[in-house]
């Protein structure tokens, strides 16, 4: 049995399919530039092609923003940087083209890896995965064709590129293991969206299996296992058909009201990052949106987005969601998110320097342009506005201050604008937690970070696995900082949400339910069995337990005290 990292959620067995690279060797060889230029170009032109039939086939299966993936990819095949400077070394050294291609996207993928930023690095397996297709063509090597699996199979590989992924069927491919690669890679994304078991970071997968192992990949804990008798097999049959029917008894709570058995109601929201992904709340009966990350309309842009761009974008998720709540984050960049077409100031630690509403405070009428469209959009439907990274009660007043006076403009204008907007901010520093009472006065809601909120509570860096046992979401002291970011918005007759990955994790469900918090904003699949979970618990009793956890001194304790007291 081998560990690795559980990305996407389900059980399955079958046998392997293992998805060998070709090991090609690349050597200087002396050649007549015309003709390795020829060659590179031809290549260079099989590959958009196939980049371009990849992303019709998953035209339907995956959402519009992972199709987005393939945009980038063809970027790189037009990049004049990567291309030139190809062309250049053939020239200029009178090399192959394959040689001259790995060593100048060899230089760029040192470069990409070498950074912290993790949308960056991203950037480097993008570079591989187009710059492999190449190459591949420019030698005359064959690309596997996983979309032609024809039985039912786990794909076992080093790591899947978004090419891959983007070719299973699910209809054979019951699975996948990679050796690398986490939760928030590209396959991993695309895994859920495809609802393909993924159990990712599998340390020497590739030498311990064989092409045809029977699998087992138990893809709730992370766990492979390889040949397993017939004992093993028996009970995760019985383990897969449990989860199946699980999944399939949750549908029952889609139209379910979020209430505790005491009648308590809470609001089950979901976190989305495009227009696409609204289907995926409605269909698991999400009572609203709780975070609309609005940087992906810009990390999909070439520049910055136009008012109007904007507009249709805000309308489009407004009018799906009817009298439904959508809280919107206004532009939340910097730290790990950057923009091709904005260069950023050099940092030591940028997730700590100009990012979110310090960048749009600084850059107003950027801030302006966004605010405009969002007052536009109001008028279709149910708008909060969440300003992101408030550290003082001056900044939310400044960001409140920018929003009035576009809004008195539009008025002013004759632009009819909602009028039961919201204005609220996200609580993610913990100077704005101890605030919270005098935030209160002045916001219309809270929205908790806790992914940032722990980080920065803990000083570490959520990212570094050397410091990844500091990430605690159970700690005493994080849970006293959301009871007094929930107990400051009550004080005020304000309500408080949590948008972080915390909000719609089934061990702190009831202790968040205890603390009083009154909306919960998760990945729309995680709703369902959140209301599951709501509907059982006494809101009186979990009062109790919160009471019971602020008392307590460790994360291992409070976590003890949750699954002890509900089973």
């Amino acid at each position: 049995m081998l560990k690795g990292i559980a990305a996407s959620s389900g059980i399955t067995i079958a046998k392997a399919y293992k998805l060998e690279t070709p090991e090609i060797i690349i050597e200087r060889v002396e050649s007549d530039p015309v003709v390795e230029i020829e060659k590179f170009n031809r290549a260079l032109e099989q590959s958009k092609r196939d980049i371009e039939v990849i992303k019709l086939k998953a035209t339907g299966r995956l959402s519009e923003e992972e199709l987005k993936i393939f945009d980038a990819h063809l970027m790189v095949c037009q990049d004049p940087a990567l291309c030139d400077g190809v062309i250049d070394k053939i020239n200029s050294e009178m090399v192959n083209a394959d040689f001259a291609l790995d060593a100048v996207a060899g230089m760029f993928i040192s470069m990409f890896e070498s950074l912290e930023d993790a949308y960056m690095r991203e950037r480097a397996a993008d570079i591989k995965d187009v710059t492999r297709r190449i190459k591949y063509h420019i030698l005359g090597v064959n690309i596997a064709d996983l979309s032609l699996i024809d039985e039912e199979v786990i794909v076992v590989a080093h790591d899947l590129t978004p090419s891959d992924t983007a070719q299973l069927n699910k209809d054979f491919t019951k699975g996948f293991a990679t050796e690398i690669g986490g939760r928030t890679s590209h396959s991993a994304i695309m895994a859920r969206s495809l609802e393909i078991p993924a159990v990712v970071g599998v340390t020497d997968i590739m030498s311990t299996v064989k092409h045809g192992d029977m699998l087992i990949l138990d893809a709730l804990k992370g766990k492979v296992f390889i040949n397993p008798d017939e004992e093993t097999i028996a009970k995760y049959r019985v383990e897969a058909q449990r989860y199946e029917e699980e999944v399939a008894a949750l549908k029952e709570y889609k139209d379910k009201e979020s209430v505790t058995v005491d009648g308590h109601h809470v609001e089950l929201a979901a976190n989305i990052g495009t227009p696409d992904d609204v289907a995926a709340v409605l269909e698991n009966g999400g009572e609203g949106i709780g975070l609309y990350r609005t940087e992906f309309l810009y990390m999909g842009a070439k520049d910055w987005p136009t008012e109007q761009e904007q507009f249709e974008a805000y309308k489009k998720v407004l009018e799906s969601m009817g009298d439904k709540p959508v809280v919107v984050r206004t532009l939340d960049i910097g730290g790990d998110k950057h923009l091709d077409y904005y260069e950023f100031p050099e940092e030591m630690n940028p997730f700590l320097g100009y990012r979110a509403v310090r960048l749009c405070l600084d850059q107003k009428e950027i801030f302006r342009t966004q605010l405009r469209a969002l007052l536009r959009a109001s008028a279709y439907g149910k708008l909060r506005i969440m300003f992101p990274m408030i550290a003082t009660i001056n900044e939310f007043k400044e960001a409140k201050g920018v929003y009035e006076e576009e809004k008195a403009k539009l008025v002013a204008e004759g632009v009819t604008i909602g009028d039961d907007i919201q204005v609220g901010m996200m609580v993610e520093i913990p100077a704005a937690a101890v605030l919270a009472d005098k935030f209160a006065q002045i916001a219309d809601f809270f929205s908790i970070g806790t992914n940032d909120m722990i980080q920065y509570s803990m000083a570490a860096d959520r990212m570094s696995e050397k410091v990844s046992y500091l990430y605690q979401p159970f700690n005493p002291s994080l849970l006293r900082l959301i009871k007094m970011t929930i107990d400051g918005a009550h004080a005020h007759g304000k309500w408080a949400g949590m948008c972080g990955e915390m909000a719609g994790e089934p061990d702190a469900i009831p202790v968040l339910l205890g603390l009083g918090l009154d909306e919960f904003s998760m990945s729309a699949t995680s709703i369902l069995r959140a209301r599951k979970i709501v509907n059982s618990l006494s809101y009186a009793e979990m009062k109790e337990l919160a009471n019971k956890a602020l008392e307590l001194e460790t994360d291992e304790e409070v976590l003890e005290l949750i699954q002890s007291t509900v089973k």
